[in-house]
């Protein structure tokens, strides 16, 4: 080797040193050095729980991070993980501010740490129930802007109750902390849509999708006269939502649940165009056209 190449070797070779002698400098509970000399690993220092403080008086959130911070086990977690909300009132306002991040462009979009995600396989806590749309344009959690265990959502063409979307909602009302029941129809519902066409043409369709259809029908029949296709689009969806909601409301499980205060019921419409979702809350905006 050359004068010039046994030079640039031991330039790179000193660099390199440097580097690791300031990476070493900059990470805690890392000698390098030490670790050289003793031809060990280097080792992190476990954080300690802060001086104190009694995890048993602390809120729950608190708590969930100081153990996160600790590095708890996922039943640890799993014990302290609470529902964001635990009333119906609170579970609508957080559905409503949610929505409200997402369509103004603020949105969280919600992260959990690793710990959090992993020990969500041992229980999960969603604070609303939502019946939507099968659509791709419909992304239920990000339209309410709500990460991993928040919402418990069951997706068919027209957000129709059926014995499969009934079971599912009875079963997050019954062994779950959920505190909403949200039946949200959605701007531009190719099922709707096919709803109102005549019946000679639904006939042509498939067997399982005339049975989505026959479902939706009765909600479109008696509409109104309007000429815009898109306000006439709009009332047919949330028809049908109130339509939904009605027939949820006599299923003696959530009948059951309204009435010792436990869930409210309510529609939504949700608007693709500008990400904003309208509620139906009321009695007069549930009532059913007639």
């Amino acid at each position: 080797m050359s004068k010039n190449g046994a030079w640039r070797v031991s330039r790179v070779s000193a660099v390199g040193l440097l580097f690791l002698l300031l990476l070493g400098s900059a990470l805690p509970g890392w000698n390098v050095t030490e670790a050289q000399q003793q031809g060990t690993q280097p080792q992190t220092q476990p954080v300690a729980a802060p001086q104190g403080q009694n995890p048993l008086t602390e809120e729950p959130t608190s708590r969930l991070a100081d153990l996160i911070r600790r590095g708890a086990t996922m039943e640890e977690i799993a014990a302290l993980t609470e529902p964001i909300a635990k009333t119906p009132v609170e579970a609508i306002r957080e559905l409503k501010a949610g929505n409200a991040r997402f369509f103004t462009g603020v949105a969280r979009r919600p992260e959990l740490a690793a710990s959090q995600r992993r020990a969500q396989i041992l229980s999960q806590t969603p604070f609303a129930i939502v019946l939507s749309c099968s659509d791709s344009r419909v992304p239920t959690e990000i339209v309410y802007d709500q990460g991993l265990g928040s919402l418990f959502i069951t997706r068919v063409a027209g957000n129709i109750i059926e014995p499969g979307t009934a079971g599912s909602i009875e079963y997050g009302v019954e062994h779950l902390k959920s505190h909403v029941v949200v039946v949200m129809g959605h701007e531009g519902c190719g099922a709707v849509k096919a709803a109102m066409l005549p019946a000679e043409k639904r006939r042509a369709e498939p067997e399982s999708v005339r049975f989505l259809l026959d479902r939706i029908v009765p909600s479109v029949s008696g509409l109104p006269q309007i000429r815009d296709e898109k306000a006439r689009m709009r009332e047919a969806v949330i028809s049908n939502v109130r339509h939904q909601v009605h027939e949820l409301n006599k299923n003696p499980v959530i009948r059951a649940a309204v009435q010792r205060g436990q869930i409210a019921v309510i529609g939504a419409y949700y608007e693709i165009t500008s990400g904003s979702v309208d509620f139906l809350e009321t009695e007069e905006e549930l009532r059913l056209n007639r």
